[in-house]
């Protein structure tokens, strides 16, 4: 039985009222902090207060600024920002600061692929000298991050969106956190919805051909498949695809929907050109298939995405006091961002707000090789925006998800809108040690209910 399956919570109905209503390079930069503006409130739990030695401690921010994933890569280093403006700004004071300590940022670009992200953070740990990394954005990444994090075990890395289950669930690397949940956690209730609410029986599947989509559709097909659903078609494509025209003809018209794991541009491509062949089917969408990054892009595809389902950490239309604050935030302090933050933002935020939090527990002190920040840091727990947030012994984020429903606002801006929540899902979304869900890696092939 899944965690999802013994913990489904009731539907929000506030939330449809809300969408109704209101419904860069990659060249380094050593970054001054920005003002948070007047109108954007500080959390309750400021670290302007703390000791610290007076010593800067040096953040490094790897996100994706090139390829397909070039939009959420700048809402990760929103993100970022953003917690430290949330948490490390002091009145009176430029810049970013835990007690006397100055916060610095520098950021590098990659391009969601494994070599150029380890480019990126080589020259961050070995040439800029950073004591913590936050990042990288993608799966591929993340599994390289991994890697190298264990060849460097006296600085500390923190994820920052990249969700491939195996970068913490199997041979992890003790210096590498992860704040946010990676993507089957970000599926989870999705597959019994799917089959128990929808009637969905029979689908098909479009999904980049890399470690990302394969969590993802694990996380779907973990529960879809135990309930009994079928998935009879798999199109594994290359990241970055831009021509569609040969998946689009082969999908079958007997299916009950299309479960799409694309992001970025190649959701745009795929939907842009699924629509103008006149395709009618049904879809459920990946996390960031439907994430703001793809619903804020305009097009005549946009209408076809309406009544879509998904399942992802951020729902636009959550109606928590908490996300509520953290949206005005984001808006106050970028005017020129998204329609609401997305999961790009959230993971980088949740994981800057648990940096942040570990360097206030040893008062800033990095020194012993850092091994007491890492202690330190393991042991954090906090109130994020969409709930509570802490790790297990692994490093990995058990934290919450939502189930939602994609729909047009009365302004004609598409929205999630929350369907129900699951607060503490665990990486194993509840399975038993035995399940066989749990025996082998993800794959293109592994888990299988045709």
């Amino acid at each position: 039985m899944t965690f999802a399956t013994t913990k489904k919570l009731a539907v929000l109905i506030a939330a449809t009222a809300i969408l109704a209503a209101a419904c860069s390079s990659g060249n380094a930069t050593t970054a001054p902090a920005s003002q948070a503006p007047a109108d954007s409130a500080a959390p309750a739990e400021s670290m302007a207060a703390a000791t610290c030695s007076g010593k800067t401690i040096k953040l490094g921010g790897l996100a994706t600024l090139e390829g397909p994933f070039a939009v959420p890569g700048q809402e990760g280093f929103r993100g970022i920002e953003q917690a430290l403006n949330d948490y490390a700004k002091v009145e009176g004071k430029e810049g970013w600061w835990l007690g006397d300590c100055e916060i610095t940022l520098t950021k590098e670009g990659s391009d969601a692929t494994p070599a150029v992200a380890l480019e990126k953070a080589k020259k961050l740990i070995e040439q800029d000298d950073v004591d913590i990394l936050i990042g990288p954005l993608s799966g591929d990444e993340g599994l390289a991050m991994k890697d190298y994090a264990k060849q460097v075990p006296d600085k500390t890395f923190v994820n920052g969106s990249s969700a491939a289950q195996d970068t913490t669930f199997r041979d992890p690397a003790p210096n590498f956190f992860r704040f946010s949940t990676d993507g089957a956690q970000w599926q989870a209730g999705l597959g019994k919805y799917a089959f128990d609410d929808k009637g969905y029986k029979k689908v098909a599947l479009v999904a980049e051909d890399y470690s990302f989509p394969y969590t993802q559709v694990g996380g779907f097909m973990y529960e879809f498949c135990e309930a009994g659903g079928k998935v009879v078609q798999k199109n594994w494509v290359p990241l970055g695809t831009k021509d569609y025209s040969a998946v689009v003809s082969n999908l079958p018209t007997d299916v009950d929907a299309i479960y799409v794991a694309l992001g970025g541009a190649d959701a745009v491509n795929f939907f842009t050109q699924y629509q103008a062949a006149g395709g009618k089917a049904k879809f459920i969408g990946g996390s960031i298939t439907v994430d703001q990054s793809v619903l804020a892009t305009e097009g005549a595809f946009a209408d076809s995405l309406v009544g879509t389902i998904t399942a992802s950490p951020t729902s636009d239309t959550a109606t928590e006091p908490a996300w509520l604050e953290y949206v005005k935030n984001y808006k106050a302090q970028f005017p020129d961002g998204l329609p609401y933050p997305g999961l790009f933002a959230l993971s980088y935020y949740n994981e800057t707000v648990g940096v942040l939090k570990g360097l206030e527990a040893v008062n800033g002190d990095l020194s012993g090789d850092q091994k007491a920040f890492m202690e330190a840091l393991a042991k954090v727990t906090f109130d994020g925006p969409t709930g509570p947030v802490s790790l297990d012994s692994n490093r990995q984020a058990i934290s919450s998800n939502y189930v939602s429903e994609i729909q047009k606002g009365a302004d004609g801006k598409l929205a999630a809108v929350v369907i129900s929540k699951v607060d503490n899902i665990p990486q194993t979304l509840g399975l038993p040690a035995d399940s066989p869900y749990l025996a082998q890696p993800v794959s293109r092939d592994f888990p299988d209910c045709p």
